[in-house]
């Protein structure tokens, strides 16, 4: 070997010991760990953080940051939406800082208040209508339904069934959720990463838009101002109604972990209530932190349509504020129901 390859080797060998040495200086083994082994907490805890770490090295600062924002160790947890949140711990040692992280999972303190239903009327349903979104607005009730080549969108007589207005989406479209705002009315496609806005008096198309950090449209609604949207899993994302770039999200959670699939979405005194999907159940969401605050078990009204091989479950609640009552359907139901809630 010549000269030039020795002194290269022994170079190469150098840096590789170099940046070996550094790279378990930078780590040194760290472990941050909390007093939860499970890393779930409830609001109201208090959260105790502690650092472990490896042999001959000398502990000097650290500090702790929660989703990038300064915290402070012992600190009970409120103020906060529930669901995951990261924690990191920047730990001064041996004159390296080092980073070590994990997440977090806050639950609610409370558990969700549990409701009943009362029917009040039943109204006929398109059977052919596998129902994704709900929703009245001026007294009218609007639909969106799903499945490629059979989407569509309508304005329906709710106590006749007749269709009073229709268009069908493109074939490579499923339709999903639909919201009324501002004489806009949006709806959501599944897979396709893109939405639809059309005037609601005429079903004239406007405009298209597509999703940011959720990667799938399933429900929709609006508080008067801006519009949630639901993706299939725990999160609610808030979209602004004029660009509909997404904003800030919510993580739904109960006093015992988080709920996903949430699907259909509607706004109603304050709160959204969330079809599950596949649960024939709505949950009650505080839309500020994500609590569950109550459950309504509709699972009894499947038994209630026609029975047939293409029944699908629950899904489309909508309010109608004239008449302070629900109305919930399902995928290809037979009938829709007008129902009253209250507290078991």
């Amino acid at each position: 070997m010549s000269i030039y390859k020795v002194l290269t080797v022994i170079t190469f060998s150098i840096l590789l010991g170099a940046c070996g040495g550094n790279s378990n200086a930078s780590k040194n083994n760290f472990e941050l760990s909390t007093n939860h082994k499970d890393d779930h907490f409830k609001v109201g805890d208090t959260l105790k953080l502690n650092i472990s770490q490896g042999k001959n090295t000398e502990f000097e600062t650290v500090t702790y940051t929660l989703d990038s924002k300064s915290f402070t160790d012992n600190t009970v947890l409120k103020d906060l939406k529930l669901g995951a949140h990261t924690i990191t711990a920047t730990i001064n040692a041996n004159s390296n800082t080092t980073e070590v992280s994990k997440v977090i999972y806050i639950n609610s303190s409370v558990a969700p208040k549990i409701y009943s239903f009362k029917i009040i009327n039943v109204y006929p349903h398109d059977i052919t209508s596998y129902t994704q979104g709900l929703e009245f607005h001026d007294g009218e009730l609007y639909e969106s339904t799903g499945q490629y080549k059979e989407s569509k969108l309508r304005k329906v007589n709710f106590e006749t069934g007749e269709v009073l207005k229709n268009i069908d989406l493109e074939d490579q479209y499923f339709g999903e959720g639909l919201t009324v705002l501002n004489d806009n009315l949006y709806q959501l496609t599944w897979k396709s990463n893109i939405g639809f806005v059309y005037d609601i008096n005429t079903f004239e198309k406007t405009r298209t838009f597509n999703y940011g950090n959720s990667k799938e449209g399933w429900g929709l609604c609006n508080d008067g101002s801006k519009l949630y949207k639901s993706d299939g899993t725990e999160r609610i994302y808030t979209l602004n109604p004029e660009n509909l770039a997404e904003g800030d999200y919510i993580e739904v959670y109960t006093n015992n972990g988080k709920i996903a699939s949430l699907n259909e979405l509607e706004w109603i005194n304050g709160k959204i209530y969330a079809n599950i999907y596949q649960r024939n159940g709505v949950a009650i969401v505080d839309p500020t932190t994500g609590a569950v605050d109550g459950v309504v078990d509709f699972s009894s009204l499947r038994k209630k349509v026609t029975q047939h091989p293409g029944l699908d479950v629950l899904n489309g609640i909508a309010y109608n504020p004239e008449r302070n009552t629900i109305f919930v359907t399902g995928k290809h139901w037979d009938k829709l129901f007008e129902v009253e809630i209250s507290e078991k």
